[in-house]
């Protein structure tokens, strides 16, 4: 076993800036604000991810591949925790990676945090493909919980919206 003591923590986000987010493989977990904290003790490398909606499918990839990059750069004793306090936030992701989601064809939100929460219908949200803010929710949910999906009334497309939460 392979003591933590030759890596930093800022070591550590350097080799675990690369994993891509499994749903969304145009951007990393560190740029979606997954990727929280890494704690190093003695010989544990503990590693704090948060999903971006609860019950998320992807997280056992995501501490798959954790755990599988770190053993390949020589630290055996990986322990990945997902915390859900705080609670994710679209707050965490800059305008570079919303404008990365929107040349993939996901919306994200404009502000940083949603004031409409309670009455999704209010957000004004514009097409990724081609910005008219002519859209329609079509449903809550999208490709997955965290997206909604919404159809442009300009370009007739549809695209999934990143939630604010």
């Amino acid at each position: 076993m392979v003591n933590t003591a030759p890596y930093s923590k800022e070591d550590i986000l350097f080799i675990l800036a690369g994993i891509v987010d499994p749903e969304i493989p145009v951007v990393t977990i560190q740029e979606m604000g997954m990727l929280r904290d890494v704690i190093l003790m003695d010989d544990l490398c503990e590693v704090i991810i948060t999903p971006t909606y609860t019950g998320c499918p992807a997280m056992g990839i995501i501490e798959h591949d954790i755990v599988e990059l770190l053993i390949q750069n020589g630290v055996q004793n990986v322990k990945v925790t997902t915390s859900y306090s705080p609670a994710w936030t679209t707050d965490w992701m800059n305008d570079g990676t919303k404008e990365k989601l929107k040349n993939f064809g996901i919306a994200a939100p404009i502000h940083s945090s949603c004031t409409n929460w309670l009455n999704p219908k209010s957000v004004i949200v514009s097409c990724p493909r081609c910005n008219s803010t002519h859209t329609t929710m079509i449903s809550q949910f999208g490709s997955t919980a965290c997206k909604a999906l919404y159809k442009c009334e300009d370009c007739k497309e549809p695209f999934d919206y990143f939630k604010c939460h």
